[in-house]
């Protein structure tokens, strides 16, 4: 595949400049994905429930600890993306669509991760439609919880990465319980800070940031990249200790 033809020596005077040693970045935990799908047999585990789905559930409740990997792969997304923009036109990469005779370039099939832990809470939907009052309609609901959950934290890492401006370390600020839009009001007269004149307070619109430890208000901006859809980044405003609230 292209990751093996990144160390092809008969390629190597082909490859960008800027895509050298990118192989992590470019496909980031990739191998790991799959190894996960099938040296660990998850999909030798899904397999054996086409004669019995009602045991798909227990499946995704076994693994929901090694589902977790989906998480690392979307949060390094946005920099393979970057890469992808800077050298996906390259001949390295055309030459290596033609050797593996691929009608898609190489970022439809790394945009496949993302897809399918869509998917699989999708799948878990329509199966409780159609199990509803039923045995293991319990699983299916926990299972898809599950799933759900590792979504939230994959939507909100991928949010998180893109702070910008703070000189802390995210890491440091504990859990990230939520994130989202607000509007927030700020008192802009020097001297004055009564709450009940709010004629005086601005509301401004912040994505906030809540952590066990800190609740962080950042600015969104979006960027046009190249002539693609708009890239989010979160300017950091100010913070607000959770221990003040």
């Amino acid at each position: 595949g292209y990751a093996s033809e990144m160390d092809n020596p008969n390629l190597l005077h082909l490859i960008p400049s800027a895509l050298q040693n990118k192989k992590e970045i470019l496909f980031g935990n990739l191998p790991e994905i799959y190894d996960f799908h099938n040296r660990q047999i998850f999909l030798k585990e899904i397999e054996n429930c086409i004669e019995n789905p009602d045991l798909l559930a227990r499946c995704f409740l076994k693994r929901k600890e090694d589902l977790q990997i989906y998480e690392k792969y979307c949060q390094n997304k946005p920099r393979s993306e970057a890469l992808w923009r800077q050298c996906g036109d390259s001949i390295f990469f055309q030459e290596c669509q033609r050797k593996l005779d691929h009608k898609l370039s190489l970022d439809a099939y790394l945009l496949k991760p993302v897809q399918r832990i869509t998917k699989y809470q999708l799948l878990l939907k329509e199966m409780l439609k159609c199990s509803k009052n039923s045995e293991g309609t319990a699983e299916l609901e926990e299972a898809l919880a599950t799933m759900l959950d590792i979504i939230k934290s994959v939507n909100d890492a991928m949010h998180q990465i893109a702070i910008t401006g703070y000189e802390g370390d995210v890491s440091e600020l504990g859990k990230l319980l939520m994130q989202g839009s607000f509007n927030v009001w700020t008192d802009h007269k020097k001297g004055h800070n009564k709450v009940k004149d709010l004629a005086r307070f601005k509301p401004m619109q912040r994505h906030l940031f809540l952590y066990t430890k800190m609740l962080l208000f950042c600015k969104k901006r979006e960027e046009n990249t190249d002539g693609h859809e708009k890239t989010a980044s979160y300017s950091f405003k100010n913070s607000l200790k959770v221990i003040n609230v």
